[in-house]
Order: C-alpha cells, then structure tokens, then sequence
C-alpha cells in the first residue's frame, strides 16, 4: 500500500488574535503545502482548534509538527493518519438549476443527504456534510449540471474512537448470594 499523501495535524491554540497569521505564515515561510485549513473555538473559549491538512511531500511531517510545536501560542498539537481519523467536510454549492435540471440536483441531494438551502428561478443552493470522498463524489456529479458557485470548508478531524470492548468478567454468586469474585479465566476458576 502506498504511503498517505496528506495527513492531519490539529493543533489547539490559545483563542487570541494573530494566531492563525503566525500559524499560516510559518507554513509559507517554511514552503509547506497546505491542502486544507479549518480554524473554530472549542467548547472552551480561551481556545481554538486549527486542523491542517498537510502534504507531507512538501515537508516530513515530524518536521511540521517541530515547527509548530515552538509557536508560543499551541498548546498541544496531534497527529492523525487519515485511517485513524472521523473526518468531515461542508459544502454549500450553488447550481445552475432550470425547470430541466431540478429534479435531477433534488435527486443527487437526496441520494448524498444533503439539504437544499435556497431556491431561485435557475438556481439551488445546496448542502452537503459528510467525509471528504463523499463531497468530492457529490462535486464531481454536479459539475455537468453547472456550478455557479462553490464552497468547501476544508477538513476537521478527531481522532476515531477507541472500539476494543472492555473485557469482562464473570462473577460467581455463592449459595448465599454473595460474589465470589472468580474470573473465569484464572486457574482458580478451575
């Protein structure tokens, strides 16, 4: 399997001014490539959560993550491989829509579980959330329709979820009820 092109560091930063231009401009100083930008507070105020989608061909990524890491306004940087990532993406697009072409765009929408957002004589805007292969499938199904305008967020990201249930153990109740606390797979368990 060939080695991931881009890969995802977010980093929490302190919510101030100029954060976001000194995070930008290291990037251009450094001629890093960025795929990808999204920046937005977290559930705590004195923070934001800037997640960058980096070519890691520009740049080795333990070298973006050094650079970053000597900023005075992060905090914490993580790294996410995109197989180790949730993903998601937003795109409002506006379509070139006649009397011809809306039941086809209000099919593909419903198909993608997306929303129309607003309706003109020739044109729809629609929207559409979901992982980054999803919104460039749905992109590449509209762009024959007539793409009037078009917008796209840029990736956010955190990391997928622990799946390995927790082992259990099984519990022995004695004659009187009490728990005798035996683990099946222990010797004592016999």
């Amino acid at each position: 399997m060939a080695a991931e092109r881009h890969h995802i560091v977010t980093a929490l930063v302190e919510n101030k001014s100029g954060v976001l231009a000194r995070v930008a401009g290291l990037f251009s100083r450094r001629g890093y490539n960025i795929y990808s930008l999204a920046v937005a507070p977290t559930d705590d105020e004195r923070f934001s959560r800037i997640t960058i989608v980096v070519d890691v061909e520009s740049a080795p990524l333990e070298q973006i993550v050094g650079q970053l890491d000597k900023l005075i306004n992060v905090v914490s940087i993580s790294e996410l491989a995109p197989q180790a990532a949730v993903e998601r993406e937003l795109l409002l697009a506006t379509l070139d829509a006649g009397a011809e072409a809306r039941a086809q765009v209000m099919q593909l929408v419903s198909v993608f579980d997306g929303k129309i957002v607003d309706i003109g004589r020739e044109q729809i805007t629609v929207m559409l959330a979901g992982p980054p292969s999803k919104i460039d499938d749905f992109e590449d199904l509209i762009r024959p329709i007539g793409i009037a305008e078009l917008q796209r967020t840029g990736r956010v990201a955190l990391p997928k979820l622990e799946r390995q249930a927790a082992r259990l153990r099984s519990v022995d109740v004695g004659p009187d009820g009490d728990d005798q606390g035996l683990d099946p797979m222990s010797d004592e368990a016999g």
